[in-house]
C-alpha cells in the first residue's frame, strides 16, 4: 500500500511531499559527495569537499569581483536567446499554420538541427574575430533551430476544428493565425522557450572558453590552468543555480499566463 501512494501513476503530489522529496535527493547527493571526499575514495586535488567549493563561490563573489563575471554570462545567454525568440516564433508559427512554409523551411531546419554548435566555433571566429559577436552567435545558432521544430510541431498540434470554425464563420488567413492559432499555441510555445533556455545554459560554458576573459567561462578555464578545481566547480553549480532559477521564473510566468490550465490539471 506504501508503495501505491508513492507511486501511483498520474497522481498528484502533495506540496509537503514534493519539498521533502527535493530537499531530499539534495541531501543524499552532498552526503555521498562528502563521504567519498571525506573516506579517500577520490582524489582531493580533482574533488574537493563541498565545503571548500562552497568556500570557493564565497570567495570569488567576496574578493574576486565574480559577480560581474556571473552579470555577463546572464547577459550573452539572455541577449542570444532574445535573439533566437524573436526568428523561432514567427517562423515555427509560420511553418505550422502553413504546410507550403514548412515544405519550404523544414528541409532546411532539420539539416542544420543535428549540426553541433561547438563546431561553428572555428569559422565564427574567423568571421566575427574574439570580440562579443561569436559567443553570442554560438548561443544563437544552439538553439534556434530546435526552437523553431518544437514551436512548429506544437503548431500542427493545435486542433483542426478549431481553425475550420473560424474559417466557417468567415475568418481570414489573418486573424485565423493570430486570433485563433497563436493564442491556441502560445503555452506551448512558453514550454519549448523555458525548455531552449536550459540549452543555452548547456552552451554557455563553451561560448566563453573561446578567447574570452569574462563570464563563468572563462573563470574557470583560469581555475583549469592553476588547477584550482573548487573553483570550476563552484562555476559548475552557478551555472546550475541560475538555471533552476530561470526555468523556476518561467515556471511562475507560464502559470500567471495561463492560469486556466492549471486548474484543468
Amino acid at each position: 500500500m506504501g508503495g501505491k501512494r508513492w507511486f501511483e501513476v498520474r497522481s498528484p503530489v502533495s506540496p509537503r511531499r514534493a519539498i521533502l522529496s527535493s530537499v531530499g535527493i539534495w541531501v543524499a547527493f552532498f552526503a555521498v559527495w562528502i563521504i567519498a571526499s571525506s573516506a579517500g575514495w577520490v582524489n582531493p586535488l580533482l574533488v574537493p569537499t563541498p565545503a571548500k567549493v562552497f568556500l570557493a563561490i564565497y570567495t570569488l563573489f567576496a574578493e574576486q569581483g565574480f559577480s560581474t563575471d556571473v552579470l555577463i554570462s546572464i547577459g550573452r545567454v539572455l541577449a542570444s536567446f532574445a535573439l533566437a525568440c524573436m526568428v523561432a516564433v514567427p517562423l515555427g508559427v509560420a511553418m505550422g499554420a502553413f504546410p507550403a512554409i514548412d515544405a519550404i523551411f523544414a528541409p532546411f531546419v532539420s539539416a542544420w538541427r543535428y549540426l553541433p554548435a561547438p563546431s561553428f566555433i572555428p569559422i565564427l571566429l574567423m568571421w566575427f574575430g574574439t570580440g562579443e559577436a561569436p559567443k553570442l552567435a554560438l548561443l544563437f545558432l544552439g538553439v534556434i533551430f530546435f526552437l523553431i521544430t518544437l514551436i512548429a510541431d506544437h503548431t500542427k498540434e493545435v486542433r483542426k476544428e478549431l481553425i475550420e470554425t473560424a474559417l466557417t464563420l468567415g475568418a481570414n488567413r489573418t486573424v485565423t493565425v493570430f486570433g485563433v492559432i497563436l493564442p491556441a499555441v502560445l503555452p506551448n510555445i512558453v514550454i519549448a522557450m523555458r525548455q531552449m533556455l536550459a540549452m543555452s545554459w548547456t552552451y554557455l560554458v563553451i561560448a566563453e572558453i573561446v578567447a574570452s576573459t569574462t563570464g563563468i567561462g572563462a573563470m574557470m578555464m583560469r581555475a583549469r590552468r592553476f588547477l584550482h578545481t573548487d573553483e570550476i566547480l563552484a562555476g559548475i553549480i552557478v551555472i546550475g543555480v541560475l538555471g533552476l532559477l530561470f526555468d523556476v521564473l518561467f515556471g511562475v510566468l507560464h502559470r500567471r499566463l495561463f492560469p486556466y490550465l492549471e486548474r484543468q490539471r
